[in-house]
């Protein structure tokens, strides 16, 4: 399996705007990013080049994974979208070692 990516613009309900995650093989990073505003207000908007405030790794082999994502992300923005973050994220590298 190749790097995987996605990013969840989620606006005022996250810290900075925007949430991407990276899965890497079994390494999962999460990164807050901070919206650019020059490059427009809306979803559709072009938010490649925001600037990166925060990030979270995490191994799918480490003790408790999903607690630990869980912890990250909601620090980053609510419970409802930490779930929808960290579902995407099951559906598409199993962890080992789950709560």
């Amino acid at each position: 399996m190749g790097k995987l990516t996605k990013t969840w613009k989620i606006g005022e309900y996250a810290k900075g705007g925007i949430i991407t995650v990276e899965i890497n093989g079994k390494i999962i990073t999460v990164i807050g990013k901070d919206w650019d505003i020059s490059k427009g207000t809306r979803r559709s908007s072009n938010q490649s080049g925001a600037k990166e405030f925060t990030r979270g790794t995490a191994t799918a082999d480490d003790q408790n994974v999903r607690r630990k994502l869980s912890d990250f992300l909601c620090d980053l923005t609510t419970y409802y979208y930490s779930e929808q973050i960290i579902e995407w994220i099951e559906s598409k590298v199993t962890f080992s070692n789950s709560y």
